[in-house]
């Protein structure tokens, strides 16, 4: 396995010369790592894995939901869950910088095999069943 890093500075470089770099080197998928200018504009990436039937591996279930293939990141909704907990040691006295960095515990595997089929590809079904939402 071959990997190319893309870099994106801003939602307008999707535009310019990031697309049309990405297909020179053949790529078999596309994997976004957590960023806000794919979760604020996801469509132009999407619709670009689409038109060149590419799998994209997306960093939020938001992109998921909207066309990219599948996701495994973690719970949003379990961060916030455990942020108060966090917020309270801070209004109690704690300092910020003397907290331990929490790392997330759970993780969630989301699949689009609305996407999937029309990639032409099988989703097995052991993945299937570990996944936490799949979208038909």
């Amino acid at each position: 396995m071959k990997l190319r890093v893309v870099d994106v500075q801003a939602a307008n470089d999707l535009t310019g010369n990031v697309f049309p770099s990405l297909v020179q080197g053949q790529p078999d998928a596309i994997f976004v790592m957590p960023d806000a200018i794919f979760l604020v504009q996801p469509m132009p990436l999407i619709d670009f894995a689409k038109k060149n039937r590419l799998p994209l591996f997306a960093a939020f279930r938001e992109m998921v939901e909207a066309g990219a293939l599948m996701s495994y990141t973690p719970s949003l909704a379990d961060i916030l869950r455990r942020a108060p907990a966090y917020v309270d040691k801070i209004l109690k006295g704690a300092k910020p910088g003397d907290l331990p960095i929490e790392q997330p515990t759970k993780f969630e595997l989301v699949i689009n095999l609305k996407t999937a089929k029309a990639l032409g590809l099988t989703i097995p079904p052991a993945v299937l069943i570990r996944a936490d939402q799949v979208i038909e």
